[in-house]
């Protein structure tokens, strides 16, 4: 378990950095992770040497440094302490644990201590909603924290104990799996896709597209591409190099189950990115691991490392002269947005995580401007059962439009959270039977961008033609404010947006600050209708998905729970929640029409 150490002689250090990572400038992310681990910070020494030692201009690493929420740029103290603002956390309490974590250590959250000792602050989501309330100290993750587990924290950091040398029970993070499916309840033995596409003979790869095809196997990730079509594209388009990407940035709030997957199934993983490696002619492979799931590398690596030496990754995969493939893995450092597959990708070749216009799409213009392809973990997994059991028997669970079994992070009001895998086409009510929610009220499906389902929808149905998810699954008891919910996913959202479009950038504030003003008791009905205009603007005129989606909340909470907002409204008088000239005028310049909004719906 690395530490924070004093950093002495700085420039030896990094020299030592940039040279174990080849000086190579797409591997910045890498480097700036690798200086903040060993010194605790990234300082402005640290990005000019930095810069000199790449050959890029400072501003460009400075600009990258400042885009990762994981990499401090002033000290952080010995211990970085940060509680997860999930709202499942919530739930169970972090506030009131921060709190008390604060006092305990004489803290001001957000700031250091006064002998640099500590920090304490809040951080998004870190992937633990099963086993919360949670935090990161470190990088580390803690779990299931109480009052008792704060202060032993609290003693251990004013003893300067080395957090190497904590308890186990503080670190520990329990898989749960409650319920399991096709994927999930099958033995897997490394190599046997591999060699179940070797055995279809010469034209193996074509077979195994085929079975892809009839599989219908759509993506895990929230989109649901056809994964065959991604792969033809990748394969049929011109380039000198393929590359195939697993995208771990499992960044949604509510969604844990590719922690789960890496965890204990990440043979299945890697195995569907090397068949996956053969039908598209890649030589190489990333693995992009979220910031927070930092702990599992050590344990992936020795994944990989044992692969090649089976023979399943590396020169002459099983065997087989030309089937060259290997895997590296390239971590997160806190940034939402590079879940959205361009914006990993400018965060592999070492940049801030910013969404690429498309087109041209990574299948034809990827990382290295080469044809790429991007897949979730859980569809790598799936990839791997296909080459086993074919096509058609995965078709044969689901429904028309979702083939195949669908995992669940399933946390908030009951008994027992955890993972839970359905076939598609699963009622919402009979979910929540499973995990024991007896008093549910409200269901958010899909984390805060996916679709809130109230206690009169329970019969919808989880697949792509009804209600999508990339996973989440967060349940809301009788008796939830669910206008404190929907504060949580709009400060998510203002925290999260890269700032790259205006519509997003302003519009998340916007949103937030209405969403405020309300929860205050301060709004007026003028305000509920701005909130839907503003939502209209930002889903058609943002620049990617997360300000397309980061309305969905606020605007399904003001469809389906209006009295948790009517309560609260003040004077019916129309008191604006901002300045509205302002706003309009950013809007025009944003659409080019002196009516910004006349070419949107408008809500009776």
């Amino acid at each position: 378990m690395s530490e924070v150490h004093d950093s002495g002689d700085i420039g030896q250090s990094l020299a030592y950095i940039c040279e174990k990572h080849d000086r190579e400038p797409r591997r910045l992310l890498q480097i700036l992770i690798d200086v903040q681990e060993s010194c605790g910070f990234v300082s402005s020494e640290a990005i000019t040497v930095i810069a000199q030692s790449l050959g890029l201009p400072r501003v460009q690493v400075e600009g990258a440094a400042g885009f990762y929420s994981f990499l401090p740029l002033a000290p952080a103290g010995r211990y970085r302490v940060l509680f997860s603002d999930d709202v499942t956390d919530r739930m169970l309490g972090s506030q009131e644990l921060m709190r008390h974590f604060c006092n305990r250590l004489w803290l001001e959250p957000g700031k250091v201590s006064e002998d640099q000792a500590a920090s304490a602050d809040f951080t998004s989501c870190t992937g633990m909603c099963d086993q919360g309330p949670a935090g990161l100290v470190n990088g580390w993750p803690v779990t299931r924290l109480n009052r008792e587990r704060i202060d032993l924290i609290a003693d251990l950091i004013l003893d300067r104990v080395p957090v190497s040398h904590w308890p186990p029970m503080l670190f520990q993070v329990d898989d749960n799996i409650r319920r399991t499916g096709m994927l999930l309840g099958e033995a897997f033995e490394p190599g046997s896709a591999i060699r179940a596409l070797r055995a279809r003979g010469p034209g193996g790869p074509e077979a195994m597209m085929a079975e892809l095809k009839t599989s219908r196997l759509r993506g895990r990730g929230g989109a649901g591409y056809s994964t065959a079509d991604k792969w033809a594209h990748c394969r049929e388009s011109p380039g000198t190099a393929r590359y195939i990407v697993c995208n771990a940035d499992e960044g949604e709030p509510g969604t844990f189950k590719d922690r789960v997957l890496l965890n204990s199934y990440a043979d299945l993983v890697f195995e569907g990115m090397t068949v996956g490696a053969r039908l598209m002619g890649c030589a190489k492979g990333f693995l992009y691991l979220r910031g927070e799931y930092r702990y599992l590398r050590e344990k992936l690596e020795r994944i990989l490392a044992r692969r090649r030496g089976e023979g399943l990754l590396g020169t002459g995969i099983a065997g087989e002269a030309g089937f060259d493939f290997d895997i590296e893995i390239h971590l997160g450092a806190g940034a939402y947005i590079c879940g959205e597959e361009s914006a990993l990708i400018e965060s592999l070749e070492g940049r801030r995580g910013r969404p690429r216009n498309r087109p041209p799409f990574p299948a034809a213009h990827g990382y290295l401007d080469q044809p790429t392809v991007v897949n979730n973990v859980e569809t790598l997994a799936f990839v791997s059962m296909i080459a086993l059991d074919g096509g058609k028997h995965f078709a044969g669970t689901g429904t028309g439009e979702s083939s195949g079994s669908k995992i669940l992070s399933i946390s908030g009001d009951c008994a027992r959270p955890g993972i839970y895998e359905y076939p598609f086409g699963t009622p919402v009510q009979e979910i929540l039977d499973d995990c024991g929610a007896e008093e549910a009220y409200a269901v958010q499906v899909g984390g805060p961008s996916g679709v809130l389902v109230s206690w009169k929808e329970f019969g919808r149905r989880i697949s792509f033609e009804d209600l999508p998810t990339a996973g989440a699954f967060t349940i809301f008891g009788r008796g939830r404010d669910i206008l404190q919910a929907v504060q949580n996913y709009v400060h998510f959202f203002a925290h999260e947006s890269c700032g790259f479009c205006t519509p997003c950038r302003v519009g998340t504030q916007l949103q937030k600050k209405i969403v405020e003003k309300i929860a205050g008791g301060h709004g007026t009905a003028s305000d509920l209708e701005e909130l839907k205009h503003l939502g209209h603007l930002m889903r058609t005129m943002s620049h990617c998905g997360l300000g397309h989606t980061a309305p969905n909340a606020v605007l399904d909470m003001l469809e389906k729970f209006p009295g948790a907002y009517e309560q609260k409204l003040g004077s019916l008088s129309f008191e604006p929640a901002f300045d509205l000239d302002a706003a309009l005028e950013t809007a025009r310049r944003i659409t080019g029409r002196d009516d910004p909004w006349a070419h949107l719906p408008r809500q009776p």
